[in-house]
C-alpha cells in the first residue's frame, strides 16, 4: 500500500498545471510529412463542423493556395484581415495578432505554425502569436510538418539534403492539446504533385526532382509516424501517472556540452530526443576555462544560441569554471547523477611529450561508469583548428601597440642587465635566468599568448647576438649552445605559459567572487528594505553594478505618462531611449504576458532595451528594463539576473503579505470595534432611553398629580440623561474620525484657565457631592490646543473620576509650566486603579470590573479617546497613583508665551 501513495510534489504541480490551463484556450495541430497532404484541409473540415456546432469560429491567417478544392472551404468562415508590411518592392502578408486578440473568437484558424514573422510584427515566431493567442484564451487549430521540428531538424537535413530553416521547440508541439495526424500514401502525393494540385506544373518538377522523392517522403512519413506516436504515448503516460497505475519518471538523467562549435547544435538535439525517449532529466553544461572572455563575438553568439537552443528544447543550462574541462564536466556529472554524456566528435591536437588522447577517452577514464554517446560530424575538425589558430593570435582589446612596446621594453631592459652582469663577471647560466625572468615578466603584463611565443624567440636571439660568442651575430661558434638555446626557449616559453594561465585563472576567479558578492549583497539588502521604492532602488542599483547598462524599472503595470524608476550607469547616460512610447508598450507586454520581451529575444526585438518581469510563482510586481541596444547578456550574467530578480520577487512578495496582514488585522478590529459597539450601544443606550421614556411617560400621563418637586426632579433625571446620550456620541464621533484617520485639529494658543471653566460647566450637574478644586501655576498659562478636543479630554477624566468615586470625594485640578510643555494633572482621592490595569484603562471598549458609585456601566470608550486626542497634540497621557490614595491623569500640551511669536511645525496633524 505505502507504494500505491500519491507523490505529494507531484500532485501539486499537476494541481498547478491544471489551474494555470482553466482560463487557456486548447491548442489542436494538424500534423503530416510534407506540403500537400491535406493539413490545411483537414483543418477547414474540422473548422467547418465546429462553426455548425454552434461555436465561433475565424480565419486568422491561411496560406494562399493553388487548390481550388481547398480554398473553397473558407467560403462561410469569417476571415480576419491580414496586416500588410512594406518590405523593399513587395508588401508581405502576415497574420494579424491585435486584430484577433481584438476579434476574440472562441476558436482561431491558424496556418502554418513554424512560419518565421516579417520583421514589425510583435513576435520574431508565429508560435509564439499562438502561444499569446492561447493564453488569452483563444482556441487555435493550426499546421504544421515534420521537418520544422527543432529536434528532428538535422535528421531531416541528413535524409532530405535540404536545411529548414523555420523551426519550432519541440515543447510547443508537445504541450498541444491534440495532434492530428494527416497522412496519405508517398505514391498517391507524388501523382497529385504531376496533378498539380500541390504546385504549379514547373515548381512541381523541381521539388520532385530534389524533395518529393520516394524515398525521402517514405523517410519523412516514417519519422512523422513515429513522432506521432511518441505524442501518443506522453500523453498516455501522464495518464497513467495521474491515476497512479504507473511510474512516468525513469531515472534517467541525460547532459550534453555545450560549446561555440558549429556542429554542436546538431549534438544538442541528438540529446534532447534522447532525453525525450528516455523521459530523463536534461541538462546543458559550459565550461567557461580562463581566459574565455576573450572569446570572439562570432563564437560568442554562437555559443549563446546553442545555449537558447538547449533551454528550448527543455534543458537546464549550467555554466562551470575551470580550466581542466573534462574533469569539471565529471565532477558536476557525478554529483548531479546524471547517467549519460552526450558528446560531440573532438580533435585533439597531440602535444609533446603526450600521449594523443580525447576529450571523450579523457571523460571516459574519469567517468568510467557512464554512458558517454559520441555525435559525428565532419566539421568539427576544420572549426578546431581555426578555434586554435584564433586562439593564438587573437588581442584583447586590439592593444597591438601597447602589449609590442612592453614586450620590447622588457627585452631591453633584460639585455641592459645581462650586459651589466657580464661586465661583473656573472657566468651566462644567470644572463639566461635574467631573459627567462624578462619572459615570465612580459607574460603577466601582455594579453595574448602569442607574445609569450615570440618574447621566448627573441630572448634567445638577443641572447646569442649579445652573448655568445662570436659577438654582434647569429652565427654559433660552439654547437653545445644549440641545447642552451633550446632549453632556454622551451623553459621561457613554457614558464610564461603557466604565468599566463596563472593569471586568467585569478582573473576569473576574481570575476566570479565579484558576481557572486553582488549577489549575495542583493539579498542582504533586499532583507534590509522596507516598502516597493526601497526594494527598486536595491535591484536595480545592483544590476547597474553587475551588468553596468542603464536600468529603469517599473513598478506595477507599465503606462504611457508614468514614469518609471531611472537608473543610469553614468551621470550622461542615454537612460532616455529606455522612456519612449514604444519602449513602454514592451514592457507593458512582458508585464500582461509574464514573459521576457525586447531586445535579444523573440518578442518585439527591435526594440532598445530587454524587459523582464519581477515576477513569483502567482504574480508579476513590476518589470526591469536593461538598455540593450547592441549584443546580448552573458549567459552567467543573465543567471545572476535572474536569481536577484527572484530575490526581488520574494521580498515583494513578502512586502504584500506583510500589507495584505495588516489589512487584515485591521479589519479584524474594526470588526472587533464594530462588534463592541453594537454590543455597548445595544447595552448602555438601554438604560438611559428607559430612563427618559419612563420619566416622559410618567410627566405626560400622571403630571397634574405630581409635586413641583417631583416634576423638577423627573427634568433633570431626563436632562442627565441627555447630556449623558450626548457625550456618548460625541466620544463615539470622534472615535470613528480617529479610526479613518479624519480628525483635524484647529489649533491655537487658548487660556487654559478658561477651558478648565467650560468643561466644568458641562458635567456640575453631575456631582453628587464631590468637590472639586482647580489650582494654577499662572492664571495666564496658555497652551497650543483645538479647545473643543481638549474639553472633551477634561470633562471625560472628571466624569470617570465622579463615576467611580464615592460621594464627597475630592477632585484635584492643577497645572503648572516646565520648559516649553504645560502638564495637566487631574487627581481624586478614590479606590484607584491596580497596577496591572493601568495600562488597559486606555483601551477601546475596557470597563473593568468596577461599577460606577451611581449603579450605571461605561462604555470604555472615553479614556481610549483621551489619549488619542493628546497624542495627536504631541503629548502623552498617562495614569498613575495619588498619594495618599487614589488615582492622578497627568497630560501635557506645548505651551505658548503670552505675547509670544511661537507656532507649532504641524497644527493640524492628527
Amino acid at each position: 500500500m505505502e507504494n500505491n501513495r500519491p507523490d505529494p510534489d507531484k500532485l501539486l504541480e499537476q494541481v498547478k498545471e491544471e489551474e494555470s490551463r482553466i482560463n487557456q484556450g486548447k491548442l489542436k495541430i494538424f500534423f503530416g510529412y510534407a506540403a500537400g497532404v491535406g493539413k490545411t484541409y483537414a483543418m477547414l473540415e474540422a473548422a467547418a463542423q465546429m462553426a455548425e456546432a454552434g461555436v465561433d469560429v475565424a480565419a486568422g491567417y491561411i496560406e494562399p493556395h493553388a487548390r481550388p478544392e481547398t480554398m473553397a472551404l473558407l467560403d462561410g468562415l469569417e476571415q480576419l484581415p491580414v496586416l500588410e508590411i512594406p518590405y523593399k518592392n513587395i508588401v508581405l502578408r502576415e497574420f494579424d495578432l491585435d486584430a484577433a486578440l481584438k476579434r476574440r473568437p472562441q476558436l482561431l484558424l491558424v496556418d502554418e505554425l513554424a512560419h518565421t514573422n516579417a520583421s514589425g510584427c510583435r513576435h520574431t515566431k508565429r508560435y509564439q502569436d499562438i502561444q499569446e493567442l492561447l493564453k488569452e484564451g483563444i482556441s487555435v487549430y493550426t499546421t504544421v510538418n515534420v521537418q520544422h521540428l527543432e529536434s528532428l531538424n538535422d535528421i531531416v537535413a541528413s535524409i532530405t539534403g535540404i536545411t529548414v530553416q523555420e523551426r519550432i521547440p519541440d515543447f510547443v508541439f508537445d504541450q498541444a492539446d491534440q495532434v492530428e495526424l494527416v497522412d496519405i500514401e508517398p505514391a498517391d502525393l507524388l501523382e497529385r504533385l504531376k496533378e498539380g494540385k500541390v504546385y504549379c506544373p514547373k515548381q512541381a518538377g523541381t521539388a520532385m526532382d530534389h524533395f518529393f522523392t520516394l524515398d525521402n517522403l517514405t523517410a519523412l512519413r516514417e519519422i512523422t509516424l513515429r513522432r506521432t506516436a511518441d505524442q501518443v504515448n506522453r500523453v498516455t503516460e501522464k495518464n497513467r501517472e495521474q491515476n497512479r497505475e504507473s511510474e512516468y519518471y525513469t531515472g534517467e538523467h541525460i547532459l550534453v556540452c555545450l560549446s561555440a562549435s558549429p556542429s554542436n547544435a546538431k549534438v544538442i538535439r541528438a540529446a534532447a530526443r534522447m532525453a525525450n525517449a528516455f523521459r530523463a532529466r536534461f541538462t546543458a553544461v559550459h565550461v567557461e576555462a580562463p581566459g574565455g572572455e576573450g572569446m570572439g563575438d562570432e563564437d560568442a553568439l554562437r555559443l549563446r544560441m546553442n545555449q537558447r537552443l538547449a533551454e528550448q528544447l527543455g534543458a537546464k543550462t549550467v555554466t562551470l569554471y575551470g580550466g581542466d574541462i573534462t574533469r569539471q564536466i565529471a565532477e558536476y556529472a557525478r554529483i548531479s547523477g546524471v547517467s549519460k554524456i552526450v558528446l560531440g566528435r573532438s580533435y585533439t591536437k597531440k602535444k609533446l611529450f603526450s600521449q594523443n588522447v580525447n576529450f571523450a577517452d579523457q571523460l571516459t577514464a574519469l567517468v568510467p561508469r557512464m554512458e558517454i554517446y559520441l555525435i559525428p560530424d565532419t566539421y568539427t575538425r576544420r572549426y578546431a583548428k581555426k578555434n586554435r589558430l584564433e586562439s593564438i593570435i587573437a588581442v584583447k582589446d586590439k592593444n597591438y601597440l601597447k602589449d609590442s612596446l612592453a614586450m620590447l621594453a622588457v627585452l631591453g631592459i633584460s639585455t641592459i642587465l645581462a650586459f651589466l652582469f657580464r661586465l661583473l663577471g656573472i657566468n651566462e647560466a644567470n644572463i639566461v635566468t635574467i631573459y627567462i625572468l624578462g619572459v615570465l615578466i612580459i607574460a603577466l603584463i601582455t594579453e595574448n599568448q602569442i607574445y609569450n611565443l615570440l618574447a621566448s624567440v627573441l630572448s634567445v636571439v638577443c641572447f646569442n647576438i649579445f652573448f655568445t660568442i662570436p659577438y654582434n651575430s647569429l652565427k654559433v661558434r660552439d654547437p653545445g649552445y644549440m641545447i642552451t638555446f633550446l632549453i632556454m626557449f622551451l623553459a621561457g616559453f613554457i614558464t610564461a605559459s603557466l604565468a599566463k594561465k596563472v593569471k586568467s585563472y585569478g582573473r576569473q576567479a576574481v570575476r566570479k567572487a565579484w558576481r557572486m558578492e553582488i549577489l549575495l549583497d542583493t539579498s542582504r539588502k533586499l532583507q534590509m528594505a522596507y516598502g516597493e521604492k526601497a526594494i527598486a532602488e536595491t535591484v536595480a542599483g545592483q544590476l547597474v553594478k553587475l551588468l553596468d547598462k542603464d536600468v529603469v524599472y517599473y513598478p506595477g503595470e507599465p503606462r504611457e505618462g508614468v514614469r518609471p524608476y531611472c537608473f543610469p550607469r553614468e551621470k550622461n547616460s542615454c537612460i532616455e531611449r529606455l522612456l519612449t512610447k514604444d519602449e513602454t508598450a514592451v514592457a507593458s507586454w512582458s508585464y500582461r504576458n509574464n514573459k521576457h520581451a525586447g531586445a535579444s529575444t523573440g518578442t518585439l526585438p527591435g526594440a532598445k532595451g530587454l524587459y523582464l518581469a519581477v515576477r513569483s510563482a502567482n504574480a508579476v510586481y513590476g518589470v526591469v528594463g536593461i538598455c540593450l541596444e547592441d549584443g546580448f547578456l552573458p549567459a552567467f550574467d543573465e543567471s545572476i539576473l535572474n536569481a536577484m530578480l527572484n530575490e526581488a520577487a520574494l521580498a515583494l512578495e513578502k512586502e504584500q503579505s506583510t500589507e495584505d496582514k495588516n489589512r487584515a488585522r485591521l479589519q479584524i478590529r474594526q470588526e472587533q470595534l464594530r462588534s463592541n459597539l453594537l454590543r455597548s450601544i445595544s447595552h448602555d443606550l438601554r438604560t438611559p432611553l428607559t430612563s427618559i421614556s419612563g420619566n416622559s411617560g410618567m410627566l405626560m400621563q400622571q403630571g397634574d398629580n405630581l409635586s413641583a418637586d417631583q416634576k423638577q426632579k423627573l427634568y433633570e433625571d431626563i436632562y442627565d440623561d441627555s447630556v449623558w446620550l450626548y457625550n456618548l456620541v460625541e466620544n463615539l464621533l470622534s472615535v470613528t474620525k480617529i479610526e479613518n484617520g479624519s480628525m483635524e485639529l484647529k489649533q491655537q494658543p487658548e487660556l487654559l484657565e478658561d477651558v478648565i471653566s467650560e468643561a466644568l460647566s458641562h458635567i456640575r450637574r453631575r456631582l453628587r457631592g464631590h468637590k472639586i478644586q482647580v489650582h494654577l501655576e499662572d492664571e495666564f498659562l496658555m497652551a497650543w490646543m483645538d479647545a473643543k478636543l481638549i474639553m472633551q479630554v477634561i470633562m471625560n477624566i472628571v466624569d470617570n473620576a465622579i463615576k467611580y468615586t464615592p460621594e464627597d470625594s475630592h477632585i484635584d485640578i492643577s497645572a503648572k509650566k516646565l520648559g516649553d510643555r504645560i502638564y495637566i494633572n487631574i487627581a481624586d482621592d478614590g479606590q484607584g486603579i491596580p497596577d496591572d490595569r493601568k495600562e488597559k484603562v486606555f483601551d477601546l471598549f475596557y470597563t473593568g470590573e468596577y461599577q460606577a458609585a451611581d449603579g450605571t456601566r461605561s462604555m470604555g470608550v472615553g479614556l481610549s479617546l483621551c489619549r488619542s486626542i493628546v497624542e495627536a497634540h504631541g503629548g502623552k497621557l498617562e495614569v498613575r497613583d495619588n498619594v495618599p490614595k487614589g488615582t492622578c491623569f497627568l497630560f501635557d500640551l506645548k505651551a505658548e508665551d503670552v505675547g509670544g511669536d511661537n507656532f507649532p511645525e504641524t497644527a493640524g496633524k492628527a
